[in-house]
């Protein structure tokens, strides 16, 4: 159902949440602005917290909860990628 509604109502806002420590531990200056024209797109709101008590997969990569679902990636750009899909 999930994928269905994917396809059929693109309307659906995008809910991003991120730890502030976990940016600014991953990203870098360069994907800034690619970040910033992501999160100016009308589908996508987008919130940062200082924590979300994810201590440990803060340490580890690049992180974002998304509509509720916990999203990894090697690289902050391979995470914008995947949310980039998720739109």
């Amino acid at each position: 159902m999930k994928l269905f509604n994917r396809w059929f109502f693109k309307e659906n806002k995008l809910i991003i949440e991120f730890c502030e420590r976990n940016l600014n531990q991953f990203l870098t200056e360069d994907e800034i602005p690619k970040y910033e024209s992501f999160f100016n797109e009308k589908n996508v709101q987008y919130k940062e917290y200082e924590c979300q008590s994810k201590c440990k997969e803060c340490k580890m990569a690049p992180y974002a909860v998304v509509n509720g679902e916990f999203i990894t990636a090697a690289t902050s750009s391979e995470l914008l990628e995947k949310l980039k899909s998720q739109a």
